[in-house]
């Protein structure tokens, strides 16, 4: 147990501690009236919360109004029975991350990116890469220890792959941001699948990012990595240069880039 786990379960905290005091929001198709409020707050009741307040109830069109209600939660949820998968790589500052490139692989790490199939949203993919970064910090085109291509949106897997290929890329970065029928999982499930069949997959990082991915589900879609939200190109570069640099892994990374 990581020592700052609580060891008792937990409740929602509102007012004091241990209240349980949570907020829910909604919408009903109802217009705003006395009726309306009082279904909210059967609702809300029926899902667990007990003396519920109804905090707005606001016209958000025709016939539709917005509830926010507040209310006591008799749940309590025990973390110290928790165990998630976490990409677990020490922070670099970027003259650490140039440093160990240079001192311990004595080459630039090639890095290709894309956003795959019909994912036309490049915010993501940009952030990582792009030289203007992510929340002030400077994506993997400004690190001197980098080569980072940047292919776009709406690339199929199989044009990523050439690409990669042709660059003898050592990391492969898929964004995916839209996930209407788990299309993202579809995508990163049939890269991993033709990096298994063409036999090339354990000769190349393969990392999984976007808002609805987690180190969790990038694990058990063949990845060896997720990003989820947040993530800076900082995180992205300090887990490449671990995987790239560290002690044990640096002949071994040194001689296992994508070849064509």
């Amino acid at each position: 147990m990581h020592p700052t786990t609580p060891s008792k379960p937990l409740r929602a905290y509102g007012d004091r501690d241990g209240d349980g005091m949570v907020q829910m929001s909604f919408v009903l198709p109802l217009p705003p009236s006395g009726r309306a409020r009082e279904g909210a707050k059967r609702f809300a009741e029926m899902h667990g919360l007990a003396e519920p307040l109804i905090a707005t109830m606001e016209l958000c069109a025709e016939g539709y109004t917005y509830f926010v209600v507040y209310g006591h939660s008799k749940h309590a949820v025990d973390v110290s029975q928790i165990e998630v998968p976490e990409v677990r790589t020490e922070a670099l500052t970027r003259e650490e991350i140039e440093h160990r490139i240079t001192s311990r692989l004595g080459r630039k790490i090639i890095v290709v990116g894309a956003c795959t199939g019909a994912d036309a949203h490049t915010v993501g993919i940009d952030a990582i890469l792009n030289y203007k970064g992510y929340a002030g910090d400077k994506g993997l085109e400004s690190y001197k220890g980098f080569e980072a291509y940047n292919l776009g949106a709406q690339v199929e897997n199989e044009q990523l792959v050439a690409r990669a290929r042709a660059l003898k890329a050592d990391a492969i970065l898929v964004s995916q941001v839209i996930t209407q029928r788990n299309c993202h999982k579809d995508n990163g499930a049939a890269l991993i699948e033709m990096a298994k069949r063409e036999g090339w997959r354990n000769e190349v990082i393969m990392l999984f990012g976007g808002p609805r991915i987690d180190h969790k589900l990038a694990i058990e879609l063949g990845f060896d990595a997720g990003f989820g939200p947040g993530t800076k190109p900082g995180d992205v570069a300090s887990y490449l240069v671990d995987r790239m640099c560290g002690d044990a892994r640096i002949a071994e990374a040194a001689g296992t880039s994508l070849a064509g």
